[in-house]
Formats: C-alpha cells, sequence, structure tokens
C-alpha cells in the first residue's frame, strides 16, 4: 500500500511538471502514447481529489483532508505541533481525534476545486498557501467558505485560472487578517480588485504584489 501510494504520488508531480513547463499537444501532432499518459494523469488527479464520504466517517474530516492533501502533494501543519507533515506514509497510525489541520501549504500541489469538499469540518484552520496550483480554479474559491471562522492568513500566488471573479468570493472570509496575491496573470483590474476586497474586508491587510520571486513568507496572523 505505502510503495503504491508512492508511486501515485511521482505520477502526479510528473504531469504538473508538465504543465509547469507548458507542454502541450498540438492537434494532429499528438503522439498516441503520450495522449493516453496526459489523460491518464488527469484522471488520477481527478482520484487523488475525489472526497471519500466513507472515509471521512471514519477517520474524521482533519484526518481525511490531510490525506487529501498529502496525496496531492501539498502539507499541513497540526495544532499544537510544529512539525510540518509531507509525507502521506508517516501520517499518524491513530488517535485521528488528536490531529486538527491548522495551517495548510498546497503549493505546486495538484489540489482540484473537486477536493475542496473536504474543508466541511475543519475548524481549526488558521493559515492557508495556495501557491503554483495550476488545477486550481475560481469555483475552488467557494469552498473556503468551511473555513471562513478561523482563517486568518490566505496567499494566492501563480494560479493561472484565477480571475477577478473569482477573488471576488473572498469577501466572505470575514476574519481574514492577512490576504498576500500575486503573479495572478488572468486578474487584469489589480487595483480595483485591491478596493473591492478592503471595502468588503475592512480588517483584512490586503496586499496585491506585482513582483514576487518565492512565496510569501509573512504571517501577522
Amino acid at each position: 500500500m505505502a510503495t503504491g501510494i508512492r508511486l501515485l504520488q511521482k505520477a502526479s508531480r510528473v504531469t504538473s511538471h508538465w504543465n509547469r513547463t507548458g507542454l502541450t499537444i498540438l492537434a494532429g501532432d499528438a503522439d498516441p502514447c503520450l495522449t493516453k499518459r496526459r489523460h491518464f494523469y488527469g484522471w488520477l488527479n481527478s482520484v487523488f481529489n475525489k472526497v471519500d464520504d466513507d472515509r471521512v466517517k471514519e477517520v474524521g474530516p482533519d484526518r481525511a483532508a490531510a490525506e487529501w492533501l498529502l496525496r496531492c502533494g501539498a502539507s499541513v501543519r497540526w495544532k499544537g505541533f510544529n512539525h510540518i507533515e509531507k509525507d502521506y506514509n508517516s501520517l499518524p497510525g491513530g488517535g485521528f481525534e488528536r490531529y486538527k489541520i491548522e495551517e495548510i501549504d498546497a503549493s505546486g500541489s495538484c489540489i482540484m476545486y473537486i477536493g475542496f469538499p473536504h474543508l466541511n469540518g475543519l475548524n481549526h484552520v488558521r493559515k492557508m498557501i495556495l501557491h503554483e496550483c495550476i488545477y486550481l480554479e475560481d469555483n475552488a474559491l467557494e469552498y473556503l467558505s468551511h473555513i471562513k471562522d478561523t482563517l486568518k492568513f490566505l496567499q494566492i500566488s501563480r494560479c493561472p485560472s484565477i480571475t477577478q471573479e473569482g477573488l471576488s468570493k473572498l469577501v466572505m472570509l470575514e476574519n481574514l487578517q492577512q490576504l498576500v496575491l500575486f503573479q495572478l496573470p488572468e486578474v487584469s483590474d489589480k487595483e480595483g480588485t485591491i478596493r473591492m476586497l478592503q471595502n468588503a474586508l475592512p480588517k483584512c491587510q490586503v496586499q496585491f504584489l506585482e513582483n514576487k520571486n518565492e512565496k510569501s513568507q509573512k504571517d501577522n496572523t
């Protein structure tokens, strides 16, 4: 089982690399074998993200969400622990009720909107980083409502499909204290976006940075 998970995670990293390097297949020139592989990896990412309701009932929402995130290449930090959990196969083997997710770093992961219902039932998430999430789309941001009561810090950066319409969904994060945005190519009206978010979230520091080579490490929470 452990070997299988590692192989699937490796396959997911391959498809993420293909997308980041801009590999495309033109109609009429496609290698049939390569096309099949791309379809397989797309299917694989969907499998990684799918919510298993029976699993949620069995182990609880925090453990199920951690499994989803680590399967997709993200990491979590449990409340009361300094250790960053990155390896699916190193997840605690029992006592699931002790472990509550406080921080999520989805940098470079293959998380998709179909996996975001995993956030339902998480009552301790204070920080979330969505950086280089190439499969992330606007509709995923609606599900942040599940953690709106506790979320204090949010970063969305280098996510090529996120638009101003998607960012408008963040207005329900009434307890957010810091929002960091950068390198979102589909957001053309940055000043308008900042005004909209600041008006809706007066207690939140909104930053839309022009140039940022690395993900932000700032957290004033």
